[in-house]
């Protein structure tokens, strides 16, 4: 199974990067964890086949997690998807989508597509299966507009990736990451504290109660990009192909 960044940038596109979203393909998985608006170039440049995708995780309202979707769909109806196709996220995430749709294409929210949509809500600790993929989502700490704000647990042919999406630190990433065997951690500063966001230090102090067996700084300002060569930890950039 691996892993595909197809865009690890933050919402201002530091460092020329994408926007979030993650690639897991395995024998019987398929998925992306968030689509930022610019998701889908980033997959058609990168070669990337959206047809077989099944599952899209969406962790919370921002652009740059969610604002793809509206793009995906459209191209999905144009260029004549037939495999059906499930959208899960945090509650609201029909209404938002519906929205999101009429903002950037009118009337498209309206449209019969020619695949079956199902879009899913998400309870924060509760577990959703969707074929080999199960999901458990844990409540994250991301400012008052654009949420709820999920990180994810997700299960899937034997291995298990975590992800932190865009968060302050809060206890709940402890079981969301413990033990998994890749951990997918915002690194928005180096040691600056800012409300609503992850510094590599606060994380650190952190990281023995985790005890990933692999971890993967994303979603990075300029003040990370900046250090990329001195970082003691992997980092992720547009394109890399992590083996699980």
């Amino acid at each position: 199974m691996q892993l595909q960044f197809i865009g690890c940038g933050d919402a201002f596109g530091s460092g020329g990067r994408a926007n979030t979203c993650f690639h897991v393909t395995g024998q019987q998985s398929n998925f992306l964890i968030d689509c930022g608006a610019s998701a889908l170039p980033a997959m058609k440049r990168l070669g990337v086949a959206r047809e077989p995708v099944d599952l899209i995780l969406i962790t919370h309202f921002h652009g740059d997690h969610f604002a793809g979707l509206p793009f995906f769909l459209l191209d999905a109806q144009f260029s004549r998807r037939s495999r059906p196709l499930v959208i899960a996220g945090p509650a609201g995430i029909e209404t938002r989508l519906a929205q999101g749709m009429e903002v950037m294409f009118e009337h498209s929210s309206k449209t019969r597509q020619r695949f079956d949509l199902s879009v899913v809500t998400l309870e924060p600790e509760q577990t959703r299966t969707f074929g080999a993929v199960a999901v458990t989502p844990y409540p994250v700490v991301h400012g008052e507009s654009g949420g709820p704000f999920l990180a994810y647990r997700i299960e899937t042919e034997g291995r298990v990736i975590a992800y932190s999406a865009d968060t302050e630190w809060t206890e709940t990433l402890i079981p969301a990451a413990r033990g998994a065997d890749l951990f997918i951690a915002e690194a928005y500063y180096y040691e600056k504290i800012v409300k609503n966001h992850l510094s590599l230090k606060t994380l650190e102090a952190h990281l023995g109660k985790i005890n990933a067996k692999k971890l993967i700084l994303t979603h990075m300002s300029d003040d990370m990009l900046g250090r990329l060569d001195s970082l003691p930890y992997p980092a992720a950039n547009d394109g890399m192909i992590v083996e699980i």
